[in-house]
């Protein structure tokens, strides 16, 4: 039975619906059952929504598919190294057939595997979210208040994921619907509805999310991790008053965050300044970043740091020397991220993946302000960063000069951490300008990924394709 139902939605998922197999408990064949304590990602059927346990499984499963597969994914499979790959962060030292590589050289064309997987990826999440959504819809045996904080978390995720997807993409189709027959014809719509979409899913779970970490950990979203989020997409809208606000309302709240003064606390799990982490799925385990970027002998196997990255930054630098690992062969030295720094599982975890962290908002705070010709509290924002790095206050004093030192803290203080290079670049317009000298197949129609063309073929609402390709 489990083969032939995998199989069924497999078809479903080749007629562009993008689902994932939906299996129910009465299913007494199947053996890929919800798992209260460790979820593996499958959302079963309403049955699940009678019961506190299986619902808060359910939910809490979304979390481990972002960490496992989807966009903040700290493997191979997540922006940080696809998009660092793409931009000017990564260097690529894997095998030829390795689907990253072509991100990396950019010879990306629209039956390219790496970007169908991250297509397939976020929506089949996405269903997931909407999944949760309508089983606790009418779960009428749950208690209203513990509804709608696993609703706001459903509603964060998708949120989460349609902002990667619109900022790869452009216009993308925002599906809230389980329905395979709608979902099948579903349209693309533009960016600036998608971004509506995203803050009215946003807004909704703020307004159901109360401020507490309810597990005691910084692993579950609540308004905080909300207003993190929101504060971003105001960033990129131009939004300034807006994003100051949100960033702000973090910022201002000492009593639960503040930055961490010694870099190598900044990634431990009870660091402070984390707003939102991701839990590693077993016991001692830490994050899978560690296991991705830190390498002990050269050549690197897979990726490592640019090399102009490292030596861009200042010698006195506290982030070069703290979250940055060198390996030389004597005549020749590659670089990785060392910012998570366990490999290996620890009997207890020291290391959760963090998805949102406190200096970012600093940075979103500092550029908002700066675009609103506040001087004063753009420096302030950039230098509580820069201190902390052991360097001086920033020289910049009109808002183009800091401006530009935003980007450039920002790659320094965010590099290999969910694409934000490329993200910032591209919404900078500076793409063109900052890969065309070197990456040779650049063209400037790169800053969108393609749509799959399986997809397109399958569901001609998704058309037209991206220029480009």
């Amino acid at each position: 039975m489990k083969t032939t139902l995998k199989n069924w939605f497999t078809h479903q998922n080749k007629t562009g619906v993008l689902l994932i197999l939906l299996l129910s408990v009465s299913f007494s064949g199947c053996d890929d059952f919800l798992e209260v304590d460790a979820p593996l990602g499958q959302i079963p059927h309403q049955e699940v929504f009678t019961d506190e346990a299986t619902a808060t499984a359910a939910t809490t499963s979304l979390y481990g598919k972002l960490r496992d597969l989807v966009m903040v994914s700290g493997s191979n499979s997540g922006m940080g190294v696809l998009m660092g790959l793409y931009a000017d962060e990564l260097d690529f030292y894997g095998m030829p057939w390795d689907t990253a590589q072509t991100l990396y050289f950019h010879n990306v064309l629209a039956t390219d595997p790496a970007v169908q997987s991250i297509w397939d990826n976020a929506y089949n999440l996405i269903y997931m979210c909407n999944a949760v959504l309508e089983g606790l819809e009418n779960a009428d045996q749950l208690p209203a208040e513990f509804k709608q904080h696993l609703r706001g978390e459903a509603l964060f995720v998708r949120g989460l994921v349609h902002f990667y997807l619109v900022n790869l993409f452009g216009d993308i189709p925002y599906p809230k619907t389980t329905d395979y027959q709608s979902n099948g014809k579903i349209k693309k719509i533009p960016e600036a509805m998608v971004y509506d979409a995203i803050l009215d899913d946003l807004s909704n779970a703020k307004g159901l999310l109360g401020d507490s970490y309810i597990t005691g950990e910084r692993t579950r979203a609540n308004s905080w991790a909300v207003s993190a989020l929101i504060a971003r997409v105001y960033l990129y809208l131009g939004r300034w008053q807006e994003a100051e606000a949100e960033s702000g309302r973090i910022i201002n709240n000492a009593s639960l965050f503040t930055l961490e003064t010694e870099l190598n606390n900044v990634f431990l799990k009870e660091s402070r300044s984390a707003i939102l982490q991701l839990k590693p799925q077993n016991p001692g385990s830490n994050s899978q970043e560690a296991s991705t970027y830190i390498f002990d002998s050269p050549p690197p196997p897979f990726v490592a740091l640019s090399s102009a990255l490292v030596a861009s930054m200042q010698p006195n630098d506290l982030r070069k020397t703290q979250w940055i690992g060198e390996v030389s062969d004597g005549s020749q030295s590659w670089y990785y991220a060392y910012k998570y720094k366990q490999q290996f599982n620890t009997g207890s975890s020291m290391e959760y993946s963090i998805v949102l962290r406190l200096a970012e908002q600093y940075l979103i705070r500092a550029e908002a302000r700066a675009n609103q010709n506040n001087i004063a509290g753009a420096q302030q924002d950039i230098n509580a960063i820069r201190l902390r790095a052991g360097l001086d206050n920033t020289q910049a004093n009109t808002p183009e000069q800091l401006r530009l030192a935003i980007l450039q803290e920002r790659r320094f203080e965010l590099f290999a951490e969910h694409g934000h290079r490329w993200f910032d670049i591209r919404r900078f317009g500076m793409a063109n300008e900052i890969l065309s000298p070197i990456k040779t197949a650049w063209k400037p129609t790169d800053v969108l990924l393609p749509i799959p063309e399986s997809d397109l073929l399958l569901n001609p609402n998704l058309a037209p394709q991206n220029p480009g390709y």
